[in-house]
C-alpha cells in the first residue's frame, strides 16, 4: 500500500476486523459511518482511536469522560477552547463577516501587529485560509520573482495537500513529487558524521546536497525557484540543529531561488522566545509561510514576504481569496496573536521547554533505545532506536506512543522510520502537564522494553 510514512504510520488500521473487534460498540458503529459517508481516504490516529466530545486548555475529553493531555496538536496552541478566541469571533460574526476587497479596520490593524514580529525585511502579507493554501502562493509568489521552476526540499517534508504542495511534499501519500521537485536527506544530527563525509559540517553537506539538487534540476530543464524548507524539519524527524539553514538559503540564493520558510508547525512561539523557526538560525527569509496556530482552530493562515520578492507577482496577478483574510478569522488571528504576546508564552514556552528537555535527558540516560532527544521551546523529537545503536525501532516507537494514548497522553511518530516521537505540548500547558507528560512517556518506555 502507498501511503504517507507520517499518515499511515500513525494509523488506525480501518480495514482490518481484528482492528474493529477490539473497538466498543459506539466507537465501531462510528468508524463505519465514517468509512461510509467519508469515502477510503481518511485515517484515525492511534490502534484505538481516540473519540472526543469536548476539550478545554491542555486536554481533550472523550464521550465517558476520558481524559486526554494534548501533547500532539498545534492547530490549538494556545489552549483547545480558549476563551479570548471564542469571544473574539462570536463578537466579529456578530457584527460582521466579510471579504477583503471592503475597506476593513481588522485586517490592517492585524497586519501591523503580525508584521512587527518579523525583520523589518519581511514587509507585506497575503492572507490565505490554510498552510497548505500559503506554500501554493509562497511556490507561485516564487515562480515570478525568479522565472524558475524548480524546487528543493527535503526528504519527509509534508507543506500541504493543494495538487501543486502535495508535489512538493514527499512524505504526502502516494502521487509522488513532480518533476519539478528534488528532495534531499535532512540534516539528520542524530546519524550524521564528519568522517563519513570528507570531514564536511553537518550544514556543508546539507547545502552541498541543495547545491546538487538544484544543478541536477536545471540540467533537466527547471530553473532555480525555491528552496522550500519547514524551519524544524518537523516530519523529517525535528532537527532544530542552528547551524544549517544559512548556509543552505544563500546557495539557494546564489543559484537564482529564494528561500522559502514554512512556519506552519514551528511558527508563532512554538520553539521559544524567539518566536519563528527561521529566527532561530539567524537567516531571514524571502518568504514565510503561516498556518494551523495561528487561529487557534479558525481556519486562517497567511505568506509573509519581502515587498521586492512579491512585486512581480503583485503587479501581474490580482489576488483574491474568499475567506483569506475575511473579517471572522482575522479577528480570531489577532485574539490568539495578542494571548501570545501579552502572556508571554513565547517565552514561557522556552522556560518549561528547558524543564522538559532536562527531564527528557535523563530518561535518554536512563532508558536502554532512547537513542536522542532533541528539540527546543515545546518542540521535541525522540529518537527510538535498538539499544546501543542508531537503528531505529519503528515498532517500538509505534509501542510506546499508542500505550501513552491509553494512559491519556497523545503523541505521534515521524521520520522516515517512523521511530521519531513527535511532542509538542500545547503553550497552554504549566509544569503540571509537562511533568505529566514526560511521566507518561517514561513509563511507557519502561512498558515496551525488550
Amino acid at each position: 500500500m502507498s501511503g504517507s510514512t507520517i499518515i499511515e504510520g500513525n494509523s488506525f488500521r480501518q480495514d482490518s476486523p481484528e482492528a474493529l473487534a477490539g473497538l466498543s460498540p459506539e466507537d465501531r458503529t462510528l468508524v463505519e459511518r465514517r468509512k461510509k459517508n467519508l469515502g477510503p481516504s481518511y485515517r484515525l490516529f492511534y490502534r484505538n482511536p481516540v473519540h472526543v466530545v469536548d476539550s478545554s486548555g491542555s486536554y481533550l475529553y472523550g464521550p465517558e469522560g476520558e481524559e486526554f493531555l494534548d501533547a500532539y496538536n498545534n492547530v490549538a496552541s494556545i489552549g483547545h477552547a480558549h476563551p479570548a478566541v471564542v469571544e473574539a469571533v462570536r463578537e466579529q460574526m456578530s457584527r460582521l463577516s466579510t471579504h477583503s476587497r471592503y475597506l476593513q479596520d481588522g485586517i490592517l490593524d492585524f497586519s501591523d501587529q503580525l508584521l512587527a514580529t518579523f525583520p523589518e525585511e519581511l514587509d507585506q502579507v497575503m492572507f490565505t485560509n490554510s498552510g497548505s493554501e500559503a506554500n501554493d502562493l509562497a511556490l507561485r509568489v516564487a515562480a515570478a520573482c525568479t522565472g524558475g521552476t524548480g524546487v528543493v526540499v527535503t526528504s519527509e517534508a509534508y507543506h500541504g495537500t493543494t495538487a501543486a504542495v502535495s508535489a512538493v511534499s514527499p512524505s504526502a501519500g502516494g502521487e509522488g513529487t513532480g518533476p519539478h521537485v528534488r528532495a534531499v536527506p535532512a540534516p539528520d544530527s542524530f546519524r550524521y558524521r564528519p568522517e563519513d563525509h570528507d570531514g564536511r559540517s553537518l550544514a556543508e553537506w546539507f547545502a552541498d546536497n541543495v547545491r546538487a539538487a538544484f544543478t541536477d534540476l536545471a540540467s533537466e530543464g527547471y530553473p532555480p525557484s525555491a528552496l522550500l524548507v519547514d524551519t524544524i524539519f518537523s516530519s523529517d524527524g525535528v532537527f532544530p540543529d542552528t547551524s544549517v539553514l544559512g548556509p543552505a538559503a544563500e546557495v539557494a540564493r546564489e543559484l537564482g531561488a529564494v528561500f522559502i520558510a514554512d512556519e506552519v508547525q514551528p511558527g508563532f512561539g512554538r520553539v521559544g522566545r524567539d518566536f519563528w523557526g527561521f529566527a532561530r538560525h539567524g537567516v531571514v527569509p524571502d518568504i514565510v509561510t503561516l498556518g494551523k496556530p495561528m487561529g487557534n482552530g479558525v481556519p486562517v493562515a497567511a505568506m509573509v514576504a519581502r515587498s521586492g520578492v512579491l512585486a512581480t507577482f503583485g503587479s501581474d496577478i490580482p489576488y483574491f481569496n474568499t475567506f483569506g483574510g475575511s473579517s471572522v478569522p482575522v479577528a480570531a488571528a489577532r485574539a490568539v496573536l495578542t494571548v501570545i504576546q501579552k502572556e508571554g508564552l513565547a517565552e514561557k514556552a522556552s522556560v518549561l521547554g528547558d524543564r522538559i528537555a532536562g527531564q527528557l535527558q535523563e530518561l535518554r540516560q536512563s532508558a536502554p533505545g532512547v537513542g536522542d532527544v532533541r528539540g527546543t521551546g515545546l518542540f521535541f523529537g525522540v529518537e527510538i532506536v535498538e539499544p546501543g545503536t542508531t537503528t531505529p525501532d519503528s515498532a517500538r516507537a509505534l509501542d510506546i506512543i499508542n500505550t501513552m494514548r491509553d494512559m491519556g497522553v497523545l503523541v505521534s511518530v515521524a521520520g522516515p522510520y517512523n521511530s521519531t516521537l513527535k511532542i509538542r505540548p500545547l503553550l497552554s500547558y504549566t509544569a503540571v502537564e509537562a511533568d505529566k507528560l514526560v511521566g507518561a512517556l517514561s513509563a511507557a518506555v519502561s512498558a515496551t522494553g525488550r
